[in-house]
């Protein structure tokens, strides 16, 4: 087959059954059958492949997989019923009591509350470096890191990382590197082209595209995810057929949808950066961005987030909230639908002002996902709220 993105997308599927339908059709079932003792011996003995129960695979969920595996040009994959399981899994299949992960200050709320939180009780400690301190990933490394991990470009602050620096000091110092693709998506950027060892991708967002199901996956080589499989096996955190199903449909448009996105996000970074009200826009297309260069080098377009810090702090940033009248005020990104966020008083008004703005969160920063619709819509909108 094509090795074409657009075709291997679109014609990425599962076997054609006995009725020959031309779209794949799903495979709501728990279970399946087998032909005989013997069949079933060796199917569970791994014999031969065969699906055995949804919760360890399941068509819809293998053709999805697929997919993104061809995408990222990776070797094998999984698909988790939501981002954060996708993260923990491959986490807690690979680490031990006693393990060391070195990660970028910049990520998820969710997973630094893993690293923060949760981790620890597992005897399993985490050290930060600051996106703009990469010079400092190799003094924070101990003789029991095992993992290097990073998000590119990073939630909510757009910044990015160098991910071939990444891929040469995790080479260096025999670590696995493990990066978070989620706002590039395979369509935009391959880590495993730079070193990563595993790509991990919250599907509810750009993948899905339209706001509709939650979904994971982590692709990469094949003896990493075989372990990854096992534990997912046993603790259950599968993506439904369902889920993988509609996942599936929206890769046959991704690289139309992501186009459009980033054509709109650059001309609403663009109108942001002549705003008098607006101090700073981060988008990673425009000259301006700090890492422009390393986008540019690793990246095909700029993505569809674009965060900027509106002037008088939080009350100035609630009011425009207040203020917008066609764009979304919800914690999702990826849509359609254009969404706005004022994360210091919301997703992160639970962290300290000084945890805030280490990652770069200041009190008037906004976060812009932006959709697709016509984009003097999105800007008009902008504008009034901001004018206001």
């Amino acid at each position: 087959m094509s090795k074409n993105f657009e075709t291997q997308a679109i014609r990425t599927q599962t076997e054609r059954t006995q009725f020959s339908e031309h779209s794949t059709p799903l495979y709501l079932t728990s279970s399946f059958v087998f032909d005989d003792a013997e069949d079933m011996r060796a199917s569970f003995a791994e014999e031969k492949e065969k699906n055995l129960y949804s919760r360890f695979s399941n068509p819809n969920t293998t053709e999805f997989v697929n997919k993104i595996v061809a995408m990222e040009k990776a070797e094998a994959g999984y698909a988790f019923a939501t981002g954060m399981a996708a993260v923990f899994s491959t986490f807690g299949a690979l680490l031990n009591a006693g393990d060391h992960i070195v990660s970028s200050r910049s990520v998820f709320g969710s997973t630094h509350s893993l690293f923060t939180k949760y981790f620890p009780k597992w005897n399993i400690e985490t050290s930060y470096f600051k996106v703009n301190e990469v010079d400092k990933i190799e003094a924070l490394i101990q003789p029991n890191t095992k993992i290097l991990y990073a998000e590119s470009p990073t939630n909510p602050a757009v910044d990015i990382l160098d991910l071939e620096l990444l891929g040469s000091i995790a080479k260096k110092h025999n670590l696995l590197l493990v990066i978070d693709n989620c706002f590039a998506t395979p369509y935009l950027q391959n880590p495993i082209e730079f070193g990563a060892d595993l790509v991990i991708h919250s599907a509810t967002k750009l993948i899905d595209g339209q706001g509709r199901v939650l979904g994971g996956v982590t692709v990469g080589k094949a003896d990493l995810i075989r372990e990854i499989y096992l534990f997912s096996r046993n603790t259950g955190p599968a993506m439904s057929p369902f889920n993988a199903w509609v996942l599936s449909k929206s890769l046959e448009t991704l690289s139309l949808r992501v186009e459009k996105h980033c054509e709109n996000a650059l001309k609403v970074a663009q109108f942001l950066e002549e705003h008098p009200k607006v101090n700073l826009v981060k988008y990673p297309f425009l000259k301006s961005h700090p890492q422009y260069e390393v986008a540019k080098n690793q990246m095909k377009l700029g993505g569809n987030i674009v965060a900027f810090e509106i002037q008088g702090g939080i009350n100035a940033g609630r009011t425009f909230l207040n203020n917008i009248s066609m764009c979304s005020l919800s914690a999702n990104l990826g849509d359609t639908r254009t969404i706005v966020t004022h994360p210091a008083s919301t997703t992160h008004s639970k962290l300290s002002i000084e945890d805030r703005l280490e990652v770069g969160i200041t009190n008037g920063l906004v976060r812009c996902s932006v959709g697709l619709e016509n984009v003097n819509d999105v800007i008009n909108d902008l504008k009034q709220a901001l004018d206001r």
